[in-house]
């Protein structure tokens, strides 16, 4: 009874793993980058245009 060969198993597993690290990787970076950091600069940035333009009005009147 013969057993198959091993051989390229281990570049095989090596090559998925990678990928699905990368994978997940760019997923949670976008994620991130779109679920969490953009709404937070835009909420900071309409903060900050929001006194602004109080500070503006105040100074013209």
């Amino acid at each position: 009874m013969a057993f198959k060969p091993v051989t390229g198993m281990l570049r095989r597993t090596i090559v998925l793993d990678l990928s699905v690290a990368m994978g997940l990787g760019v997923a949670g970076g976008y994620g991130w980058w779109y679920g969490y950091h953009v709404p937070a600069v835009r909420h900071r940035d309409s903060y900050y245009e929001k006194i602004e333009n109080e500070r503006a009005q105040a100074l013209s009147k």
